[in-house]
């Protein structure tokens, strides 16, 4: 599928086909039924406490998300799990994911969604049926359907900073218009992130977004509360 234009990191890439992109559109859409819509990453406990409470410090979240949090290393799980394939290095790859995925919310976040995505994926376009991390199981099906790992990173990443949003939208008063202005802003550090990913491997993962990690620790005992991270 595709024609080949060049390599990052070693990585082959081709050009996406029109199948490509309705595909990947059709992985990270809010109908595919991983059950995204009931998970906040910690958002909710950041809007209970008053952390987050406007549309810029909802930003200023999501970059630190990107840059320094889960935004950025499973964008590397991803493309990780891409490059490896159906091979049993992607076992490993999502051992690291699950163990990076520190508070107990968030590797049930994870794992959940991921194993969501691999019914329904491996149902509809065939593959393996192993349960993985969401973002190695988005990462190895990609491979597996030939779809091109930076389009396929770039989406995963607009994706996630989307669902974020909409679940900020539930939770404070964040417009419908001023949450898609989030997103438009948001887009390029997605891509931006994505390429960095591209040009790096597993030895680049690093997490320090720790308010996000605590806040996810401390929804797990919050009451009463709308989602289940």
């Amino acid at each position: 599928m595709g024609t080949v234009t060049g390599t990052i990191a070693g990585t082959r890439m081709h050009m996406a086909t029109d199948l490509d992109l309705l595909t990947l559109m059709q992985w990270v859409s809010p109908a595919y039924p991983v059950g995204s819509f009931a998970y906040s990453h910690g958002l909710e406990r950041l809007v209970q406490t008053g952390t987050v409470a406007s549309a810029d410090d909802l930003q200023d979240w999501l970059c630190d998300v990107l840059d320094f949090g889960s935004g950025w290393s499973d964008t590397l799980f991803l493309v990780a799990a891409w490059r490896a394939g159906t091979g049993d290095e992607v076992l490993d790859i999502d051992a690291r994911a699950r163990a990076f995925a520190g508070p107990a919310e968030r590797r049930m976040e994870t794992g959940q969604q991921g194993a969501a995505f691999v019914r329904v994926t491996s149902q509809v376009w065939g593959g393996d049926e192993a349960d993985m991390a969401y973002p190695v199981a988005v990462g190895r099906a990609a491979r597996a359907a030939g779809l091109p790992v930076d389009l396929t990173a770039k989406m995963y990443l607009h994706a996630f900073v989307s669902n974020l949003v909409s679940a900020a939208q539930r939770l404070m008063p964040l417009g419908q218009t001023a949450a898609q202005a989030l997103v438009h802003r948001m887009a390029p550090l997605c891509a931006a992130r994505a390429e960095a990913a591209l040009a790096a491997d597993l030895s680049a993962l690093s997490g320090t977004a720790f308010l996000a990690e605590i806040a996810a620790m401390q929804h797990e005992t919050q009451e009463p509360r709308i989602f289940r991270t």
